[in-house]
């Protein structure tokens, strides 16, 4: 008998194991597609978008969407909110296991940068909270992204559970005047 619980126990990490490793390389594989678009863009290759924080080693492409498959690629922008960069509160969204693990470190006064069609947004950290799933007001435009444009990161917390996590954690940015 524990021949056989040993051994379905290693098929089962070997099994979990491949899929991890299936994951990242379609993660990596959806990066550099991205990436390779991004710099031979001609005129009907859709625009795409960089996102990059200094402190935490993030430099990924942004993809349209925020479905599971669409997360697996990349950090997704929200359906219906504005590029970065455009007037309202953009929404990103990211795994906490993938590429937004170190989004947690991030703290007010923290930068991030948003590379877009030619332009490059620079947005200032002003908050980071915890809330329940259900506190979706966090992820509206304020009154004060009418005028200059805000930016949310918004991933699972904590980010080291396992399983569907309780909470989220929201990163709320405004760009700066100076790039």
């Amino acid at each position: 008998m524990r021949s056989l619980v040993a051994r379905f126990c290693g098929w089962l990490g070997a099994v979990l194991l491949a899929v991890a490793l299936a994951q990242y390389a379609y993660m990596w594989a959806e990066q550099h597609r991205m990436a390779t678009v991004a710099a031979s863009r001609d005129g009907g290759a859709p625009p795409t978008t960089r996102l990059l924080i200094p402190k935490i080693g993030l430099d990924d492409m942004v993809v349209h969407g925020t479905d599971y498959r669409d997360l697996l690629g990349g950090p997704g922008l929200l359906a219906g909110s504005p590029e970065p960069g455009e007037p309202g509160n953009s929404v990103i969204a990211g795994h906490r296991d993938t590429f937004f693990r170190h989004v947690v470190d991030l703290a007010p006064g923290d930068t991030i940068l948003v590379g877009r069609m030619g332009h490059e947004f620079k947005f200032v950290v002003q908050t980071k909270q915890i809330v329940k799933p259900t506190l979706t007001a966090v992820l509206q435009s304020t009154p004060a992204s009418r005028r200059t444009p805000e930016l949310t990161l918004v991933t699972c917390y904590p980010t080291y559970w396992i399983g569907p996590a309780p909470k989220r954690l929201i990163v709320t940015a405004r760009e700066s005047s100076t790039p």
